[in-house]
């Protein structure tokens, strides 16, 4: 243990010459050598945002956008705000994926027809209801099976991952509360800060299972591959319950606002 400590410090120390080098006269090697450490970090973010059901985005051409993220990263960022890089790089790396994501035609036009008809269901639902439809309850008002909404549910990742972020971030919330998605700073902060309070509300009321799964990917960071075997069910089943929360939350955040 001793010997792993010692290590890393001398890794740390290493990398933060490395750092300096580059800051201090954009040394080209020095920042060719960050690039190539911290490559793994952006094939990591990839992996945890890729769908399971990988139609609609290549790993590579996300990889490569996670790249150009990584490179802007470590351009701009600023030795003396005392962050750490990888703290501040995967929001930079994730931005460039999601912009990717949300210029290319990435899900059939059926599929999204699909997809916003289970929302609409569920908002209905829970505006009529106060509370979510269970999946027999949105197949009936569809008009379909219930193993054709699960269907769907498994492939709608891709879908909550862009659309849900536009949420989080000022989407569709800012775009139907001020009209055009443009306000004041000072709202947007209030507005932000009451998305928490209902967020954190609305993962609080969850199921005991749908909340596990949501802090075991969102803050424990699992894969859901290992969610899957730690629960002992499918990962298809895992995908399903995780677009039904995030479908559930886009609902209530409607519903709220």
């Amino acid at each position: 243990m001793q010997n792993q400590a010692l290590v890393e410090i001398v890794h740390n120390i290493e990398l933060d010459k490395l750092w300096q080098q580059y800051k201090s006269g954009q040394d080209a090697e020095a920042k060719e050598r960050l690039l190539l450490h911290y490559a793994p970090l952006v094939r990591q973010i990839v992996r945890r945002m890729m769908p399971r059901y990988n139609n609609y985005n290549e790993y590579d051409d996300l990889v490569n956008c996670g790249i150009i993220g990584l490179i802007d990263a470590t351009e701009k960022f600023d030795l003396r705000h005392g962050v750490k890089f990888e703290t501040y790089a995967v929001s930079r790396i994730r931005g460039e994926i999601l912009d990717y994501m949300r210029e290319q035609d990435w899900a059939p036009s059926s599929l999204r027809k699909k997809i916003n008809a289970i929302a609409d269901v569920y908002e209905s639902y829970e505006s009529i209801n106060g509370e979510p439809p269970s999946d027999e309850e949105v197949a009936a008002a569809m008009g379909v099976n219930v193993s054709d909404v699960r269907k769907v549910m498994s492939k709608n990742h891709a879908f909550n991952l862009v659309y849900f972020d536009n949420s989080i971030e000022g989407g569709f919330v800012l775009n139907e509360i001020s009209g055009n998605g443009e306000g004041s700073e000072p709202e947007n902060v209030l507005l932000k800060e009451e998305l928490k309070i209902i967020l954190a509300d609305t993962i609080e009321a969850l199921p005991e299972k749908e909340r596990l799964i949501i802090t075991l990917y969102y803050y424990e960071e699992l894969m859901f591959k290992e969610i899957a075997e730690l629960l002992h069910v499918s990962e298809s089943r895992i995908s399903q319950i995780h677009s039904k929360v995030l479908i559930k939350m886009r609902a209530r955040l409607k519903k709220a606002l």
